[in-house]
C-alpha cells in the first residue's frame, strides 16, 4: 500500500477517534449543567404563568418577542455599518448568527456573495500570512546577523515560535479591549477572541451588540473590524506553517514516486521476444518485423534486470505482459536431436541427422566445430571426438 493511502487512513481513524474523545469529554462537562439550567428555566416559566395568570400560548408569544428583539438591542443591523460587519462575518466564515437575512433576495445574495467572497478571503489571508512569515524570517536573520551567530537563516521552528507569539499577543490584547468595552470577564474575552479568530463563531458572545454600538461608537466598530482582519492574517500565517506542511506531504510523496519511476526508466533494459521467468511465467512481447506484438498492437516494454537484448533491433519499444504460468513448457524448448542420430559430413564439415530431418545452421552454433589441435596437425577430424564435446546448446532448423 502506498504511503499516501496509509497516511489518509491514519488521519481518518485519528479524526474519528478525536471526535469520540471530544464527545465523551463534553458530555461529562456540560450535560449536568444543561439539565440543571433546563429545570431552572421550567421553574421560572411556571412561576411567571402562576404569578401573572397567563396561558401557555401567551407565554410562548412573549418568549418569541424576547428572542426576536435580542438582535435589535445593538440598533439597526442592516444599515451600512451593520451590513459591513455582517459581510465581514460571511467572508471570513465566522458566521456569528447574530443577524441573518429574512428576505428571499437577502438570502440569495448571501449565497452568491459567499461563493465569491470566501475563496477571495482565503487567498488574501493566505497571502498575508506568507508575507508575515517572510517578514519574520528577515527580522530573525537581521537579529542573528547583528549578534554574529553562526546560523542566520530562520528555520520552520523559529517561524512557528514567532507566529505563535504574535497570535498569543493578539488574543491577549484583543481580550483586554473587549473586556473593557463589552463588560465581559477577561477569560470570557479570551474565549471570544479565540472562537472568532479560529472562525468557529458560535454566536453566544458577539461584540458590538450593546447600547447601539454600531451607530454610536464608530471607533469601537473600527477596532473590532481591524482586530478580526489582522488576527485572521496572523492565524493564517500559523496555519501556513503548521497545517499546510502536513497537507503537502502527499504531494511530496507522489513527486518522489515519480522521480523513482523515471530513474528506473533510465536504467531499464529493453527486451524483445518471449521471456520465461524463473517461476515459469511467460512475458509475451515482440514478434515479427513490423513492430507488432503477439496481439497485434504496438507495445513497449522494459526490464530492470541486467540481461542482454534478445534481438538486434534495440530501437523498437516493446511491452511485456504476464500470461498464465504454464504447467509444461516442453513445447517452448527447441527440438533436440539425439546424439546417436547425428552424422558428420567431412566434405561440408556439417552435422546431419540420419533421417535427414534438417540441417544445422552454423550461424546459431554456440561452439567451435573444429578442433584447433587436430587442424594444426593435419589429421582428419573424427566424428567420435567431435560428438564427445560438451555442447551446451544446439539450434536446429527443422
Amino acid at each position: 500500500m502506498k504511503k499516501q493511502n496509509v497516511r489518509t487512513i491514519s488521519l481518518i481513524v485519528c479524526t474519528f477517534t478525536y471526535l469520540l474523545v471530544g464527545a465523551a469529554v463534553f458530555d461529562a462537562l456540560e450535560s449536568e449543567t444543561e439539565k440543571r439550567r433546563w429545570e431552572a428555566l421550567q421553574d421560572a416559566e411556571d412561576m411567571i404563568i402562576r404569578k401573572y395568570n397567563i396561558s401557555q400560548e401567551d407565554f410562548k408569544v412573549m418568549e418569541t418577542v424576547v428572542l426576536k428583539s435580542e438582535s435589535h438591542k445593538a440598533g439597526q443591523q442592516w444599515k451600512f455599518t451593520g451590513a459591513f460587519y455582517y459581510a465581514t462575518t460571511v467572508l471570513t466564515t465566522i458566521g456569528y448568527g447574530h443577524s441573518t437575512p429574512s428576505t428571499v433576495g437577502g438570502k440569495l445574495f448571501t449565497m452568491c456573495y459567499a461563493i465569491v467572497g470566501i475563496p477571495l478571503g482565503l487567498v488574501m489571508f493566505q497571502s498575508i500570512g506568507e508575507r508575515v512569515n517572510r517578514l519574520s524570517s528577515f527580522v530573525i536573520k537581521a537579529v542573528r546577523t547583528s549578534l554574529r551567530c553562526k546560523r542566520t537563516v530562520a528555520s520552520e521552528v523559529d517561524l512557528i515560535c514567532v507566529v505563535t507569539t504574535l497570535s498569543s499577543l493578539t488574543i491577549a490584547g484583543g481580550a483586554a479591549a473587549f473586556s473593557r468595552f463589552e463588560g465581559w470577564s477577561y477569560f470570557d474575552s479570551v474565549y471570544y477572541c479565540f472562537i472568532t479568530l479560529t472562525t468557529i463563531g458560535f454566536g453566544d458572545m458577539v461584540a458590538l451588540q450593546r447600547d447601539n454600538a454600531l451607530n454610536r461608537k464608530p471607533e469601537y466598530v473600527m477596532f473590532a473590524l481591524i482586530f478580526i482582519l489582522f488576527g485572521l492574517a496572523i492565524v493564517a500565517a500559523s496555519l501556513n506553517l503548521l497545517v499546510l506542511r502536513f497537507v503537502t506531504m502527499n504531494t511530496e510523496d507522489e513527486r518522489r514516486d515519480e522521480a523513482q519511476a523515471m530513474q528506473a526508466l533510465q536504467v531499464a533494459v529493453k527486451l524483445e521476444g518471449d521471456v520465461i521467468t524463473s517461476n515459469g511465467s511467460i512475458l509475451s512481447g515482440y514478434e515479427g518485423h513490423d513492430g507488432q506484438s503477439l496481439n497485434g498492437t504496438n507495445t513497449s516494454s522494459m526490464c530492470s534486470c541486467h540481461c542482454m537484448c534478445l534481438n538486434g533491433n534495440r530501437h523498437k519499444k516493446n511491452q511485456y505482459k504476464l500470461r498464465r504460468s504454464p504447467s509444461h513448457i516442453r513445447h517452448l524448448l527447441p527440438e533436440v536431436v539425439p546424439m546417436q542420430d547425428l552424422n558428420y559430413d567431412y566434405d561440408t564439415q556439417s552435422l546431419h541427422t540420419l533421417a535427414d530431418r534438417g540441417t544445422m545452421d552454423s550461424s546459431y552454433m554456440g561452439v567451435d566445430m573444429v578442433d584447433s589441435t587436430e587442424r594444426s596437425n593435419g589429421s582428419p577430424l573424427r566424428p567420435h571426438k567431435l560428438l564427445k564435446r560438451n555442447v551446451s546448446l544446439l539450434s536446429f532448423r527443422i
